[in-house]
């Protein structure tokens, strides 16, 4: 029976699709529309697998030779188009521009059905590739890079975060190599790769969301107590950062111009921050920088950096460093010794500026 073949073809994509999607009913940490565009690309990875599927079962009859052009030029089409909607899905704030080249792909595949040019299938049934016939792989190329880039721009520093780009980058350019070496069978695997890359970022994602701030993105309290516990004595340093005149903004500009502030100076923290330097926000206005294995010349260089950083904005933070040159200081004093240093300079700032607390 045909729907039995499918299922014994596709059982692990639809056993992970289905925990996908009962791990989307009752996730709670995502944004609600996040989770729609992660539920279109559950429901597309399912079609596209059904109608690969038919495609390959006809390969077979050559009265249906019309409909499998049909199937392949629709195959070649959704690969970039998934991982569009995935770039779509994961990266905020991008805008559907990012269809454009996918869109444009799509319509040559369609011209080739009459044409031939990236694709036909001869008198003998064997599908040949047109002039064209890279043009689906470059596609899909461009995409995956894309994808790494802005992985990477939108990753902070921790080493922790690389993780998922290595698997991206392993699980995406198998889609452009792979075909080259398994032939086209390997299309009727694409899709349980989608789902398994899809899935396991999605398990990375609530991990990460545990550890971050949801305002700031910088990693959080719980985040800072639990790193500073991991590997205390390759701590170098910590950096206190506090904002300086909060609570006049708030009270004069209203609380969402504060949270404005406060992410405003925590991308300034994270552009000042380096490798070995990762930054929490561990209050409403309160940052801290762990620094380890680095030299007192880092950190005082990284220290310099956040205050030209938060100096080209309309706000001011007060900073202060503690530094352990053996490693043996303890965090307690180190945060004391950083904190205290962090005061005498905002001390400092309210009275040359005049301002109030």
């Amino acid at each position: 029976m045909v729907a039995t073949e499918y299922v014994v073809q596709n059982w692990a994509l639809i056993l992970v699709l289905l925990g996908f999607t009962a791990s989307l009913i009752s996730t709670v940490f995502l944004e609600k529309k996040t989770v729609i565009r992660m539920y279109a690309l559950i429901a597309e990875a399912f079609i596209l697998s059904i109608l690969v599927f038919i495609e390959f079962y006809l390969a077979d009859y050559s009265e249906y030779r019309f409909v499998r052009t049909v199937l392949i030029a629709i195959r070649y089409s959704t690969t970039p188009i998934l991982i569009a909607q995935i770039i779509f899905t994961i990266i905020k704030r991008q805008k559907w521009f990012v269809f454009i080249p996918a869109i444009v792909l799509t319509i040559i595949d369609f011209i080739s059905i009459p044409t031939g040019i990236v694709f036909t299938i001869d008198e003998t049934d064997t599908m040949v590739r047109g002039p064209l016939g890279l043009l689906p792989y470059i596609m899909v190329g461009f995409y995956c890079i894309f994808l790494l880039v802005l992985m990477i721009m939108h990753s902070s520093k921790q080493s922790t975060e690389r993780v998922p780009i290595i698997f991206f980058c392993f699980a995406f350019f198998s889609g452009i190599i792979l075909p080259f070496l398994i032939g086209k069978e390997y299309a009727q695997l694409f899709c349980t790769t989608i789902a398994i890359s899809m899935f396991v970022y999605y398990v990375f994602l609530i991990l990460q969301v545990t550890k971050k701030d949801p305002l700031t993105g910088l990693l959080n309290r719980q985040a800072y107590y639990a790193d500073i516990s991991n590997d205390p004595e390759e701590i170098s340093a910590l950096i206190s950062i506090d904002m300086n005149g909060l609570k006049t903004i708030n009270d004069t500009e209203g609380h969402k111009a504060g949270d404005v502030a406060i992410s405003t100076i925590a991308g300034c923290f994270l552009r000042a921050a380096k490798r070995k330097q990762l930054v929490y926000r561990v209050g409403g206005d309160e940052f801290v920088v762990v620094c380890r294995k680095v030299s007192e010349e880092e950190v005082i260089a990284l220290t310099k950096r956040i205050h030209q950083q938060v100096d080209a904005t309309r706000y001011s933070c007060s900073v202060g460093y503690s530094y352990s040159h053996d490693g043996k200081k303890p965090i307690d004093e180190l945060l004391s010794e950083s904190d205290a240093n962090m005061y005498a300079e905002k001390q400092q700032y309210y009275k040359e500026s005049g301002k109030a607390r």
